[in-house]
């Protein structure tokens, strides 16, 4: 249980740093670019690197910080810094072609998704 309410917890900041990190980004930065969401999901992206390497290398710290922090904070601030640790993973494990296949069909097929899902929503 205490697993659960960690994520929950972790995850309701990580979505408020999320809000809070994109406006005001958006709000001094502004422009056709979305640099607040670039920010965010760079920024997420160095943070699981940072965090995992620790907890899985010279830092073994208690797991409920895992649930925490990676899974709560990051799962709410970004799910693609979870997306860019699986790619390095596949790397490292000499997998170059499913990290190559992963990201292009998470950006095709998540493009193509987010359009299906516009054009279902208008259809009603």
């Amino acid at each position: 249980m205490l697993k659960y309410l960690l994520i929950v917890s972790g995850g309701g900041l990580g979505a408020l740093a999320r809000y809070l990190v994109g406006t005001t980004i958006m709000a001094r930065f502004g422009g056709r670019f979305p640099v607040g969401t670039f920010v965010i999901n760079v920024s997420g992206s160095f943070l699981i690197g940072l965090l995992m390497t620790l907890f899985t290398g010279n830092l073994r710290s208690d797991p409920a910080w895992r649930m925490f922090l990676v899974v709560g904070c990051l799962g709410g601030y970004t799910t693609f810094s979870s997306f860019e640790w699986e790619l390095l993973a596949s790397v490292r494990e000499g997998g170059y072609w499913i990290a190559f296949l992963n990201a292009l069909g998470s950006l095709v097929f998540g493009f193509l998704a987010v359009w299906l899902g516009t054009r279902a929503a208008s259809l009603g």
